[in-house]
């Protein structure tokens, strides 16, 4: 004998009214928060979209500069790369001259010692001093790019706080860019204190190389006097 089955359906019942008012009041709430959002403030107010185009312009010229003098940066160091290299090449080469011309020296050659010596230091110098001028040259773009780094943050800044406030954002308020704040007596104590520290490490190349130009002089000597 079959059995039966009975369905039992059950009905779930739906508030249409309140489900007809929120469908209705989300997308009224939505636009009021969109018109109560800082960017839809700043869209409406000339002074303040005006202001934020600018700082946008002014943070797009920083960040051309930051790449321009980084650039700059990798060409120097690869310019400073190749004048140490020419610089030891020279060395290496005046050197071994020298241990060749010691198997054939006599007394007559010995004397004669400073000729060579002087070559090799005017050389030096003249490598030295093309150093020096392009590790200035570094440690000024360095500084540059530094100024442009802080001076990208805080125009970075400002538009954050704009986006931030919108209509609310005082449009008299100017980012400090290229002003040099103003220091106290103690700091700059401090600063002349470090300052022999910091100018010893900036030209720590030049240092070396100088120093070596102050070894190599007197090898012809002790290459050609056998002493």
């Amino acid at each position: 004998m079959a059995e039966t089955k009975d369905t039992h359906i059950v009905e779930i019942p739906i508030d249409q009214e309140n489900h007809h008012h929120n469908l209705c009041s989300s997308p009224s709430s939505m636009f009021e928060a969109i018109e109560d959002h800082p960017l839809t403030e700043i869209s409406e107010s000339p002074g303040h979209l005006l202001l934020l185009k600018l700082y946008q312009r002014e943070e797009n010229l920083f960040a051309q500069h930051i790449a321009s003098k980084e650039t700059r940066l990798y060409s120097i160091k690869s310019e400073l790369f190749h004048l140490c290299s020419f610089f030891f090449i020279f060395h290496g080469f005046f050197l071994t001259l020298l241990f060749t011309s010691w198997a054939n020296a006599n007394n007559s050659v010995c004397k004669k010692w400073w000729v060579p010596s002087m070559v090799s230091l005017c050389t030096s110098l003249v490598f030295v001093v093309l150093a020096q001028v392009k590790v200035g040259r570094y440690w000024k773009v360095w500084a540059q790019l530094e100024r442009e780094k802080s001076d990208s943050r805080t125009v970075g800044r400002c538009i954050q706080e704009l986006r931030m406030k919108g209509a609310s954002f005082d449009l008299s308020k100017e980012p400090l860019c290229g002003k040099k704040k103003k220091k106290g007596m103690k700091s700059s104590s401090v600063e002349i204190k470090w300052k022999s520290v910091t100018w010893c490490s900036n030209n720590l190349l030049t240092i070396c190389l100088f120093c070596f130009t102050g070894l190599v002089f007197p090898a012809s000597k002790f290459i050609l006097c056998g002493l």
